[in-house]
């Protein structure tokens, strides 16, 4: 008897101390931070995925104009 009353006091503050941790991830301010945290994220994204697009179009722009200054020395 006592061995269950231990382990279920035991349950009731393990319960009880870790709830608030699982009511953190439903609080408004929780929320509004993972909210501002991706869009910070997509915006470093899309930031990352334009520099690449614009780099790739500069090498091809270049390759394209060596192409052109080769046949032109010909």
């Amino acid at each position: 008897m006592s061995n269950s009353m231990g382990i279920a006091s035991v349950f009731v503050l393990s319960s009880l101390l870790l709830s608030p941790l699982a009511m953190a991830e439903e609080s408004p301010a929780f929320v509004a931070r993972n909210a501002e945290l991706s869009a910070a994220h997509q915006q470093a994204r899309d930031t990352y995925a334009k520099q690449q697009a614009e780099s790739a179009k500069d090498a091809q722009q270049a390759a394209s104009q060596t192409a052109i200054d080769d046949s032109s020395e010909s």
